[in-house]
C-alpha cells in the first residue's frame, strides 16, 4: 500500500488524493505541517515539499505534477488524461495555469504574514491569480473544461476550492458564474467531497 504525506489545505496534495481515489488505489494518509521541524518530508523529498507518495519499498515520489504522471504510467486505468495527444496537451496546459494560480496564492498568503508586506509584490501575485482565473473561466465558458472528467477538471476544482481557504475575498464566483457552477459540480463528486481542504495551524515561524 502507498503512503501519502499531505497537508490539509494543500491543493497540490489534494490533486494527488483525488487521483488516487478516482483510480481506486489504496493509500494511507499521513497529514503534516511541512513548515514544522518535526515533518518527515525531508526524509523522502530533498526539496522538502509536499505531497510525497511513498511506495511499499520506501521510495519517495514527489512533486504533484510528477506524481500524477507517475500514477498514469503505473496505474493507467481509469485514465485521467485523454488518449488523444493534442487533448492531453490541452489538459496539461490547464494544469500549468492552475499550479501558477496556486503558487501565486501561496506567495500572497506568506507575504501577508510579514511585518512589512510589499504592496508591489502582492499586486504582482494578485495579477497572476486574476489572470489565471480569467483563463480558466474562458475555458469553462467555451467547453474547454468541464465537459468530461480528468486531469484538467481535478486541477481546476482544487485551485478554485483552495481560494476559499487562502484567498476567500477573491470575487471569482460572482465574476465567473460558469466557473462557479463547475466548481459546485466537482465538489459534489465523492473524491472531492472527501478531500475538502481546511487550514492548518502554523505555529513555527516561516517568514
Amino acid at each position: 500500500m502507498y503512503r501519502l504525506i499531505s497537508a490539509t489545505p494543500s491543493p497540490y496534495a489534494r490533486k494527488v488524493r483525488i487521483a488516487l481515489l478516482e483510480k481506486s488505489i489504496a493509500f494511507e494518509l499521513q497529514t503534516e505541517v511541512p513548515w514544522h521541524a518535526d515533518t518527515a518530508t525531508p526524509a523522502y523529498n530533498p526539496l522538502e515539499k509536499l505531497p510525497v507518495l511513498i511506495t511499499a519499498d520506501g521510495t519517495g515520489i514527489y512533486e504533484s505534477r510528477f506524481i500524477l504522471e507517475w500514477l498514469e504510467v503505473m496505474h493507467p486505468e481509469p485514465p485521467l488524461l485523454p488518449r488523444d495527444p493534442v487533448a492531453a496537451l490541452a489538459a496539461r496546459q490547464v494544469e500549468v495555469i492552475c499550479d501558477g494560480v496556486c503558487d501565486a496564492t501561496i506567495l500572497l498568503f506568506f507575504e501577508r504574514r510579514r511585518e512589512a508586506p510589499s504592496a508591489p509584490w502582492m499586486a504582482r501575485q494578485r495579477r497572476k491569480v486574476d489572470g489565471g482565473i480569467a483563463a480558466l473561466a474562458r475555458l469553462a465558458e467555451s467547453g474547454g473544461i468541464g465537459q468530461g472528467f480528468g486531469l484538467a477538471e481535478i486541477c481546476t476544482g482544487t485551485v478554485l476550492r483552495y481560494l476559499a481557504v487562502r484567498f476567500a475575498e477573491h470575487p471569482w464566483r460572482k465574476e465567473y458564474p460558469a466557473l462557479a457552477a463547475l466548481s459546485d459540480r466537482l465538489e459534489a463528486r465523492p473524491s472531492f467531497a472527501t478531500t475538502t481542504p481546511v487550514p492548518q495551524n502554523i505555529v513555527e515561524a516561516v517568514v
